[in-house]
């Protein structure tokens, strides 16, 4: 919530800012400073989220400054940027990418380019490039805003340090881990001596430097990040306030990836309670909360708590962001995926379906969303039994992210592994086992050694071995897999019994019945534990 001070200020902001307008509108359209008044009115208005307000005095700006100045003055530039920003946050890429492009063309094309202006063009058309998953197109924009920003303003600036964690973001997308990292640690540290330790930005960072660790399995380096950012917020901002229900978000999903289910949930139950007051019910981020915590039930099997809870998210995310966002497709896939581990095939190829179209015409046939679409159906396909029909959605899956993510990402190893399922399940074995292959040194490469996806595929590779009669090669893979799952998990957590069930089956087929004995004492320890 916003304090009465800074309300007052806004309604200060705004007067001022209509009376200039205003007396710029009474020296005519050729007036000096209509084009100015008209563009900082619209910046500001786009600031306090009245985007319909913003568009039509942006729009404006621009007509101004070109009958002002000409079109390919580089006094309308700003504007053009400004209203691509708009347009972004309405969810109209496609006609704030043409305006992008175009500022950024004028602003190279002038004869002394404003150095700044320049870079935040460049920055900004690559923000757009990565949002569509146009890594390729995206990093040597990010790089050379940067680098402006390092000669014009020093490489101590808090804006070089924007520049290095919007790099660094491009690098996590692509599943380049080990480039993204240093650059969001040198981020951090700029801002740490820039701004202090406690600073809302520094907590950004933080929050970033997190999602890296998140996403290569790290979670002990991943939550006290996640703490720290959490503590800084509630210091500067109130317990209450929506910031600190985002952070005790991340730090519930940390928590249900490491298996800490009765942790994680009711840091869920205090994020969405926290939204709901904040925001009200129907708020964007309240959706996103009742989202994460859905997901969780669905983790834990609870499909009837979940469903209600995805429903809702879904409702509010198109009553406030429009049918058609891509944050509604999001939702949508990730009912259609509750819907298909309960088994109800209908209404989850209804989801999917729906959830693919959005996709697709909002960003595009070959973006990284579709491909996670085409694996949901692709799964969906495989548990009906209709390989047929899933090995082709599953391909194009991989020609999707190979191409836009590259043949190293962590994302294409899940695709290329349930492809690889496929092919197990219609007996095409000497299909399969290059697939497992791959996908399993993809993660290694990008996660370590011990990442529980790591576990999964080992699993899998292992079953085909041991249906085969290749018992000896699928003994180190289950024990290799077991010990990363009880890593993370523990020792008695329920997702391990099928693991160390079928692990203690191949041993006895070995011989090797002391070891055989040990797990499946520990397997009914466990369900005796569940019961």
């Amino acid at each position: 919530m916003e304090s009465a001070a800074a309300v007052e200020n806004d309604g200060e902001a705004e007067e001022h800012l209509m009376a200039a307008l205003a007396l710029a509108e009474q020296q005519g359209p050729e007036g000096p400073h209509l084009g100015e008044a008209l563009h900082d009115f619209g910046s500001f208005l786009f600031w306090r989220d009245r985007l319909d307000e913003a568009a039509a005095h942006l729009q404006r700006a621009v007509s101004v400054r070109e009958a002002a100045f000409g079109s390919e003055h580089a006094g309308v530039a700003p504007s053009l940027n400004n209203l691509a920003e708009v347009y972004w946050a309405q969810n109209r890429q496609s006609e704030a990418l043409p305006l992008l492009e175009r500022a950024l063309a004028i602003t190279e094309a002038s004869d002394q380019p404003d150095e700044n202006e320049l870079a935040r063009s460049l920055n900004n058309l690559a923000l757009l490039y990565h949002a569509q998953g146009k890594y390729a197109e995206a990093e040597p924009l990010y790089k050379r805003s940067l680098a402006i920003w390092e000669k014009s303003l020093g490489p101590e600036h808090p804006e070089v340090a924007t520049g290095l964690n919007n790099l660094a973001e491009a690098y996590r997308a692509q599943g380049r881990y080990d480039e993204a990292e240093p650059l969001y640690q040198r981020s951090l540290a700029i801002k740490e001596r820039a701004l202090g330790p406690e600073h809302l930005d520094v907590a950004t960072d933080l929050t970033d430097l997190a999602l890296l660790y998140d996403a290569q399995g790290k979670y002990a380096e991943a939550e006290p990040l996640v703490k720290r950012v959490a503590a800084i917020r509630e210091k500067a901002l109130g317990p209450e306030h929506p910031d600190v229900a985002e952070s005790l978000n991340g730090l519930a999903t940390i928590y249900e990836a490491r298996g800490k289910y009765a942790e994680a949930e009711p840091l869920f139950k205090r994020a969405l309670a926290i939204q709901e007051k904040a925001l009200g019910p129907d708020h964007e981020r309240t959706g996103m909360a009742l989202n994460n915590w859905a997901h969780l039930y669905r983790t834990l099997g609870r499909y009837s708590e979940a469903e209600p809870l995805f429903q809702r998210s879904l409702a509010i995310g198109e009553k406030v962001l429009g049918p058609e966002h891509p944050e509604v497709a999001r939702t949508l896939n990730n009912l259609a995926e509750l819907y298909r581990l309960k088994g109800e095939y209908t209404n989850a190829e209804l989801y999917i379906g729906r959830s693919l179209a959005i996709r697709e015409t909002v960003l595009g046939q070959d973006h990284p969303d579709v491909a996670m679409g085409l694996n949901a159906l692709g799964l969906l396909y495989s548990d009906k039994g209709e390989y047929a029909e899933a090995e082709p959605v599953l391909k194009r899956s991989v020609e999707i992210e190979e191409k836009a993510l590259g043949p190293d990402h962590p994302e294409l190893a899940v695709s290329l592994q349930n492809l690889a399922n496929v092919y197990y399940a219609m007996g095409e074995h000497a299909d399969a086992e290059p697939l497992y292959n791959q996908s399993l040194a993809i993660l290694e490469k990008a996660h370590g050694p011990e990442h529980t996806r790591i576990a999964t595929v080992l699993s899998n590779l292992a079953e085909l071995y041991r249906v085969q009669g290749r018992y000896e090669e699928a003994e180190p893979l289950y024990e290799r897999a077991l010990v990363i799952q009880e890593k993370v998990f523990g020792l008695e957590h329920s997702d391990l019994v099928s693991l160390v069930e079928i692990y203690a089956d191949l041993l006895r087929n070995l011989g090797r019945t002391a070891k055989a004995d040990r797990l499946e004492a520990q397997a009914k320890a466990i369900r005796a534990k569940q019961e």
